[in-house]
């Protein structure tokens, strides 16, 4: 049986890595998780270099995240990361962020999927690593929401999908689709609202030089948004995101 751990690791929040307001951005919290990922599976022997000798990659296919706060310019902060559940095609993670007083700011479970790197289908993970272990403690009561495709939206933006978007991988890196949704909320409500909550689902990889579509509909303070292929309308991914304004507290 392969010995299972919580992984830490401590982070030093950068001016580059801010939004206007001072606060960690979005696409650097999603890389912050991803790379704490990829040590911990590391750390366990199922990491990346494992993973493609034998053909095969980790994937992440769901995200929720809940916000206390978001860590802010220059502050240290540190992340827990554990194997919670294995399942018959990857596994879930957890995720805690706590700031240097030990208070927990963010939780966040994710969901990945093992994934035939030349076939690109799921494959059973008890196949590739019969000694998967894991530890049954939670970071919420919440699962993973079922988001439901919006087919018709007054707001469509289009995005080109960039060289820097792609990852080791060849496609469009987890953290960009969040970035994308978030961009297409008006600059007005960006400027004086923060995220509390990001939901994300997976569904199709987007690769470079292809053009994709974010539809929109928003509903308080809730937004929802579905990520398309503008040639061939393949949902990509799905996100759900609720904010709450910013005061000067």
């Amino acid at each position: 049986m392969i010995s299972v751990f919580k992984y830490n690791k401590e982070y030093h929040v950068k001016s580059y890595e801010v939004d206007c307001h001072g606060f960690l951005r979005i696409v650097t919290l999603m890389n912050f998780l991803q790379e704490a990922a990829v040590e911990s599976a590391e750390a366990l022997g199922f990491g990346f270099e494992k993973c493609r000798s034998m053909g095969v990659a980790w994937v992440g296919s769901n995200y929720l995240i809940k916000i206390d706060r978001l860590p802010k310019i220059n502050e240290r902060v540190y992340i827990d990361t554990w194997p919670a559940e294995g399942k018959l095609w990857g596994a879930i993670r957890n995720f805690l962020i706590k700031d240097e007083s030990g208070e927990i700011i963010i939780r966040a479970r994710s969901q990945w999927v093992l994934i035939d790197m030349e076939r690109r289908r799921p494959v059973g993970l008890n196949k590739y690593f019969p000694e998967y272990a894991f530890i049954d403690e939670q970071v919420m009561d919440d699962d993973f929401h079922k988001l439901s495709r919006i087919e018709n939206s007054a707001d469509i933006k289009e995005i080109w999908v960039r060289f820097d978007d792609i990852d080791i991988n060849n496609h469009v890196n987890n953290a960009v689709y969040p970035l994308w949704a978030s961009e297409s909320i008006s600059s007005d409500y960006r400027l004086s609202h923060t995220p509390i909550e990001i939901e994300l689902c997976f569904k199709k990889e987007a690769l470079i030089g292809e053009k994709v579509e974010v539809y929109t509909e928003q509903n308080g303070n809730e937004s929802f948004h579905t990520i398309v292929d503008k040639g061939s309308k393949n949902e990509l991914a799905e996100c759900r995101f609720v904010w709450k304004e910013i005061t000067s507290e």
